[in-house]
């Protein structure tokens, strides 16, 4: 699994505190930024990272603001994206198993170290279950394809 991570400035500890998650899950991960706490956009790499999931050229994304709003809005605006902000297990676990989110979205300014590198861990640990909830995305797609 190929995963892209991006964040703004107020994400951008939280992002180093979980990649070492992703490295213990042997999950292949790309930063897509930012870098360090200097003032940025969010939208800017919100839109990288839910491009390269759109695109195929990673399986699923992780994005961190401040929040998680404004990265949650930005993602999914981009066609084949279900985001899911999560700020604990129940909603990580329930965004996988029914939603088939392909990006999580953390909030770096309200969550600690400690419960995003569980939430991280549940997300990535957590199949779709299909079923009946294949249905809803299906709406989701048409719903989509009717915006184009």
């Amino acid at each position: 699994m190929k995963v892209a991570i991006g964040s703004d400035h107020a994400g951008v500890t939280m992002k180093s505190e979980i990649v070492p998650v992703l490295d213990e899950l042997f999950i292949d991960w790309e930063d897509f930024g930012t870098k360090d706490e200097e003032s940025v956009d969010y939208p800017d790499f919100g839109e990288k990272v839910s491009d390269a999931v759109s695109r195929g050229q990673a399986d699923r994304g992780i994005l961190i603001c401040g929040t998680g709003i404004g990265m949650s809005i930005v993602a999914n605006k981009v066609p084949g994206i279900r985001a899911a902000l999560c700020q604990e297990d129940y909603s990580a676990k329930m965004s996988r198993l029914h939603n088939d989110a392909n990006i999580l979205v953390l909030p770096g300014r309200i969550i600690d170290k400690e419960k995003a590198k569980e939430i991280v861990k549940t997300w990535f640990t957590t199949d779709f279950e299909g079923g009946r909830h294949q249905r809803r995305l299906d709406k989701i797609k048409e719903i989509e394809e009717k915006q184009k």
